[in-house]
């Protein structure tokens, strides 16, 4: 029988590799320090759980919600993005609450994109900048990562060659998986090169809070008239510490929010209003406890690029996000991300990303993770220091090491 035809566009998930093998170790009685996940383990501030408590104990917060998110988090985003960005933002035209940023990215690729239309996606880049497209019929075309002259040159060529023209490009700073960031200035020439060429900006600022050298990401939509072409998401997962609360938004072009927003009305009623209202309630009296996670993850980073580099492992640090982009050790390279991946697991009872997950010119590369604490970080750089040093021994009649 053959495959569904959304499903063929879909290849098998890279990580399901390795997690089946990271399930299958620890049912196996191993101590997997697992970095591979984005997954925060740091608990939701209480502040937010009290608030979600005393709302559910109201009458009629257990009814459908509004898709679009109720009216005191939209104005509570407006007034976040105010204050940290100086962007005014219209609550009833311009932003939508969205189910995480991962949907609204998802579905905003369903509202814009008819079959074969372009798009044009950083790779390496988080598997569903391009696969909300894919699933939908569009077309990727991709373009790199790192700000600077390469990534315009990528573009004029997209745009002089793509049969149809480019409908979009899709951003991601700082950026997952590489934790790279831009400047203003490069936003101001990503604007005003989608004005020129007609095309809509989709800004992935989900870890616009996690940054460590007092140099804050900024927004797309702080670029003068960005507004014009550009929608941001964001999501509290991270800055807030509340992954499994689905909370994100899109904000920016009323045109683009309202095909978001329409899409999403034919889809879901939102999440729980008790949920809405805590997180209404972060954004607003939040501050505080998003410089302490901040923090957290600083010390984390910091352990981390210390004790791997002891281990014969470099890793470049990160100034932002909550990932560390790492070049697997030329003894291993050969192997490619998945292969060193799986040994890690197998060797060192560390779980690591393979970059290839994110993207082919990720394949060099695995993502680690700050979500473990700085005990735990250091004990996944002591085992990769031992295995390591008993590689060319254990593994020569296994697998061929480069000299």
């Amino acid at each position: 029988m053959d495959e569904f035809h959304k499903i063929r566009r879909l290849p098998v998930y890279v990580f399901e590799q390795v997690n089946r093998l990271k399930a299958q170790a620890r049912a196996a009685g191993a101590d997997i320090i697992d970095l591979g996940m984005g997954n925060p383990d740091l608990p939701t501030p209480r502040f937010i759980e009290e608030k979600l408590i005393e709302t559910i104990g109201k009458p009629r917060t257990n009814r459908y919600s509004s898709s679009k998110g109720i009216q005191g988090l939209r104005r509570a985003q407006a007034n976040y993005y105010e204050r940290r960005f100086g962007v005014k933002l219209n609550p009833d035209t311009q932003i939508v609450a969205t189910l995480g940023s991962k949907e609204g990215f998802a579905n905003m690729a369903q509202a814009i994109t008819a079959p074969g239309d372009v798009v044009m996606c950083p790779n390496p880049s988080y598997p569903i900048h391009a696969f909300g497209f894919l699933m939908v019929g569009g077309v990727i075309r991709s373009i790199p990562i790192e700000p600077g002259p390469e990534f315009f040159h990528a573009m004029e060529r997209a745009v002089a060659h793509s049969i149809p023209k480019p409908i979009a490009v899709i951003l991601c700073y700082p950026s997952n998986p590489t934790a790279v960031t831009a400047d203003l200035d490069f936003y101001k020439d990503v604007i005003a090169f989608a004005k020129k060429h007609e095309l809509f900006v989709l800004s992935d600022l989900a870890y616009s809070e996690i940054y460590f050298d007092d140099n804050p990401p900024p927004s797309v939509l702080q670029v003068p008239g960005a507004v014009d072409v550009a929608v941001e998401f964001t999501s509290m997962s991270k800055s807030f510490s509340m992954p499994g609360w689905r909370m994100g938004f899109a904000v920016g072009n009323e045109r683009l929010i309202g095909a978001l927003t329409r899409v999403k009305s034919y889809l879901d009623y939102g999440a729980y209003t008790p949920i809405q209202v805590a997180a209404s309630h972060a954004l607003n009296s939040g501050d505080d406890c998003i410089a302490e996670i901040r923090e957290v993850y600083k010390k984390r980073r910091d352990v981390m690029v210390d004790a791997f580099e002891k281990a014969g492992f470099p890793i470049p640090a990160p100034t932002a996000s909550m990932f560390a982009w790492a070049r697997i050790p030329e003894k291993f390279r050969h192997l490619g991300s998945v292969e060193f991946s799986k040994l890690l697991i197998e060797k060192a009872e560390v779980a690591v990303a393979p970059g290839i997950g994110f993207g082919e010119q990720g394949d060099e590369y695995v993502r680690l993770a700050l979500v473990e604490n700085e005990q735990r970080l250091r004990q996944a750089a002591r085992n990769i220091r031992r295995f390591f040093e008993t590689a060319d021994k254990t593994l020569h009649n296994v697998i061929p090491l480069s000299a």
